[in-house]
């Protein structure tokens, strides 16, 4: 079945970010150039009203203040349910801290599983908002975000996490 996918575009200081809806919420937060948009086999409907004001807004706010506030309405019935596991527990990673993925991969319980939990962060499609960034390498290296390294350093250096 051919799903309606709403969109418009956001810029930010990292580039336009293409912000996704459905009938029901924010389903997808994209930069220019990251891996694992949504699927091609929706029916793509550009919508640059009030559907994604609150999105726009919270997306202004971290920007000028990265502080944790509570994000737009989320639609993120995408997800497997480990997904869903791995995306909630990024939410519990503040501002200015850090998680490496083993530790992700200990708080949901599945502690042999740290490469599946960097493929489910590599997929979350709402980066920002489900704070992905957040998470580095047990070394604390800055390994892998499907937006790009240096995304990533720059939204840690914003947070003041590095």
């Amino acid at each position: 079945m051919d799903t309606t996918l709403f969109f418009t575009e956001c810029p930010s200081p990292l580039g336009i970010i293409t912000l996704t809806a459905t009938e029901r919420g924010l389903c997808g937060l994209y930069f220019a150039g990251q891996k694992h948009w949504p699927a091609s086999s929706a029916t793509w409907v550009r919508d640059d009203g009030p559907r994604f004001e609150s999105a726009r807004a919270w997306v202004n706010l971290y920007f000028s203040d990265p502080g944790d506030s509570s994000g737009p309405d989320l639609d993120l019935k995408a997800g497997t349910d480990f997904q869903k596991k791995v995306w909630d527990a990024l939410r519990n990673i503040q501002k200015g801290q850090t998680a490496t993925y083993a530790q992700i991969a200990q708080q949901i319980g599945h502690p042999n599983s740290v490469r599946a939990v960097g493929a489910a962060i590599g997929r979350n499609p709402v980066s920002l908002i489900v704070p992905c960034h957040r998470v580095i390498g047990s070394s604390g290296l800055l390994t892998g975000y499907a937006g790009g390294v240096d995304r990533k350093r720059w939204l840690l250096n914003h947070e003041g996490a590095l």
